[in-house]
């Protein structure tokens, strides 16, 4: 069954960031952050569903412990979804999966962990590919300058890298949270329920992030529309909390072979948006995104085997 929930966890989180850009409309000024409100309200859900359901003997105390780690995912989400309302999915999402790749330089650098050198090799294709992408970006080989205007195609640009960045160093703070029970900060959590009690803090804090959110808007007065308008961000939010769900699955049958796959949810992503939103990209740009994302699948290989 591993496998099918290796597969499920693949389409599910490509399905999830094909509805995220869409749900990122350009023209709709609090798109992200609307965003992150159905993200945080779906995962609210699951985390309260978690709670009735499976005894993880949970203490509240861990939503503050947890918080550093909490923080770092989710404002790297609002920073995604901030730039998908500028930046084509085939180019942010490949872009934003490097972040497996500073998480291990992260490890490298503090922990002293040591990279093999097809690691290294796979590290090096993904730079390419990226410096390549950006290369096209800041010669002008798209028309995002001249519509968007110089400075906010710069931000825009850098958003994917920003995710990435801290999404990374959540993954690398994360170490300490999860790598030794008997280390870890957490309250009350043993070798089976630590991971469930982490992710249901994870969960809890983004909808207290997205009920602020919501309320920020509120005073704003910005009009958040009903469910039925606001279709692609909730499918988004589902897509994403049904595909964290079935991860958990697939990496506790065989995570050496599911963990490759599930990293070819970039492949995924930029299939669906080709298909889907008619993402038309040159020819240069097709061939460094595609560098980046051998890197990639090279790189979850080689940490599984």
């Amino acid at each position: 069954m591993w496998f099918i929930f290796a597969l499920i966890t693949t389409l599910a989180w490509g399905l999830a960031e094909l509805f995220y850009k869409k749900g990122a409309r350009q023209d709709e000024k609090y798109s992200h952050l609307k965003i992150c409100v159905c993200v945080g309200a779906v995962m609210g859900i699951h985390a309260i569903f978690t709670l009735l359901t499976q005894d993880i003997n949970y203490n509240p105390i861990n939503l503050i412990t947890y918080l550093p780690v909490s923080l770092l995912y989710i404002v790297s989400m609002a920073f995604s979804f901030f730039g998908m309302r500028f930046i084509e999915e085939s180019i942010s999402d490949p872009i934003e999966n490097t972040s497996g790749a500073i998480c291990s330089l992260l490890c490298v650098i503090f922990l002293g962990d040591a990279l093999s050198i097809p690691a290294v090799l796979a590290i090096i294709i993904m730079v390419i590919g990226v410096l390549g992408v950006g290369f096209l970006e800041n010669r002008g080989d798209t028309a995002r300058k001249k519509v968007l205007g110089k400075k906010m195609a710069i931000i825009a640009f850098c958003m994917p890298f920003v995710y990435a960045l801290l999404d990374a160093v959540g993954s690398f703070v994360d170490v300490f949270y999860l790598d030794d029970v008997a280390a870890t900060p957490l309250i009350g959590v043993n070798e089976s329920t630590i991971e469930a009690v982490a992710n249901t803090s994870y969960e809890l804090t983004f909808a207290i992030f997205a009920l602020i959110l919501f309320v920020f808007m509120k005073i704003k007065k910005v009009e958040f529309g009903s469910i039925s308008k606001q279709k692609d961000k909730v499918l988004s939010a589902v897509f994403e909390t049904a595909g964290q769900l079935t991860y958990v699955y697939a990496m506790s049958g065989n995570g050496a072979v599911a963990a490759p796959i599930i990293s070819s949810v970039c492949v995924v992503s930029l299939l669906l948006s080709r298909i889907f939103l008619k993402e038309k990209l040159t020819k240069k740009q097709y061939l460094f995104i595609s560098i980046v994302i051998i890197g990639i699948l090279m790189l979850a290989v080689i940490e599984e085997l």
